[in-house]
């Protein structure tokens, strides 16, 4: 049985960080093939808000195979440090790269046969322009101190492996597995009438997710539009700037703004929308996106996700975000749709939910991963070069 060891800042029933922990949750439910899962992660949600019906300080049942440690915000390097000198994994699971706790802590200091460090999406061109110059010198410091020669890389696509590529070089090892989505299976068709469109974003309320841009074109458009927006606010300033332009939409666009939504709420709240629309600045997966998606809701998004080619399948429209031109045209085209197009396009939305996925072929990336030999440990440069001249690098 192999022991993987897995650090993250917030796991279930934490939500508010999004992506992550619902793509480690998907992990541990969808991959066990002879694995028990340690997840180590803080006491807190995103906001800072304890979490609720937990117990800090010890291992607790999350399903058959793996185990949950809530660590006390004041002790988690040393309970991290001690708890994987007890569990002694076969495999150390790093997830995200700019945490000292959960991240530069289980590098330096936890010895483990194997560990792989997972970044993410942290390292897309998007995220980078966000806090740009403290994340640059952190990435300097990074390469200094050769940690990433030290463990291996985990991408989830061929973009990934570009942007680790980018600031690492190719003497760094990089795996790529996919990430097991959650398929919420189609929802009832939603009525639509011409001239009348209910779009919906669930999202954290910062400048990646661009939602501002959205209300942006809003204020341009002729049809009757209700726009439901559900997430927790990541960035004050930028929300305000959103509440503003809220407040001059027109008559014709109404804004109803929710609080945040766990992911059991998803389902209902996709219910009576029609189109979900998120023109990300970046998206390593964009779990909520296929959720829509697999539900039978057309996507209008970026280019900067996963989900491209979305006209061509008749499954949304991906759009420039420098301006506000493909997004207006795209919001336009659904609005002024009929019932019988717009099924057309909920199917496709179907159908390129099932196409777009491969759950054997993310098992195969998985078990290559984590069950194969590790690589040497603790190298420094000269080794890493001569292991890429004597040995091709995955992949």
């Amino acid at each position: 049985m192999t022991k993987v060891f897995i650090t993250i800042p917030w796991f279930l029933p934490a939500f508010r960080a999004g992506g992550p922990i619902q793509s480690i949750a998907n992990l541990v439910n969808e991959f066990r093939e002879d694995i028990e899962y340690y997840i180590f992660c803080g006491d807190t949600d995103l906001t800072g808000g304890a979490l609720e019906n937990i117990t800090t300080g010890e291992w607790l049942p999350f399903n058959e195979h793996t185990q949950v440690w809530y660590a006390d915000h004041e002790k988690i390097s040393d309970s991290l440090v001690k708890q994987v000198e007890t569990i002694k994994p076969d495999v150390l699971y790093i997830i995200g790269i700019f945490s000292w706790h959960f991240n530069i802590v289980p590098i330096i200091f936890c010895k483990v046969p194997k560990k792989i460090l997972s970044v993410r999406g942290m390292l897309h061109p998007g995220a980078l322009s966000q806090k740009k110059w403290k994340k640059k010198i952190y990435l300097q410091l990074f390469r200094l101190f050769e940690y990433h020669y030290k463990v291996q890389l985990h991408a989830t696509d061929t973009a990934e492996e570009n942007y680790i590529r980018a600031q690492f070089g190719y003497p760094a090892v990089v795996n790529i597995a996919g990430n097991f989505p959650n398929n919420i299976g189609a929802l009832p068709v939603a009525k639509k009438d011409p001239g009348v469109l209910t779009l919906i974003s669930i999202a954290l309320l910062g400048p990646i997710k661009n939602i501002l841009l959205v209300l942006q074109a809003l204020e341009k458009m002729d049809a009757g539009i209700r726009y439901h927006i559900y997430g927790p606010v990541i960035d004050i300033a930028y929300w305000e700037e959103c509440r503003q332009k809220i407040s001059m939409l027109p008559s014709n666009i109404s804004v109803v703004v929710h609080k945040e939504i766990e992911p059991s709420g998803v389902k209902e709240a996709l219910q009576d929308a029609h189109v979900f629309i998120l023109p990300s600045k970046s998206e390593n997966f964009g779990h909520a996106i296929y959720e829509a998606l697999s539900a039978g809701r057309p996507v209008i998004t970026s280019n900067f996700t996963p989900w491209n080619q979305l006209q061509e399948a008749r499954a949304g429209r991906n759009v420039g975000v420098e301006d506000l031109t493909e997004l207006k045209e795209a919001i336009r085209s659904f609005a002024a749709m009929d019932e019988a197009t717009f099924v057309q396009w909920q199917q496709g939305a179907m159908d390129y939910a099932v196409a777009a996925i491969d759950i054997e072929k993310i098992r195969a990336q998985y078990r290559e991963m984590f069950l194969s030999s590790p690589s040497p440990l603790g190298e420094g440069r000269g080794e890493a070069f001569e292991r890429l001249n004597n040995k091709p690098i995955n992949q």
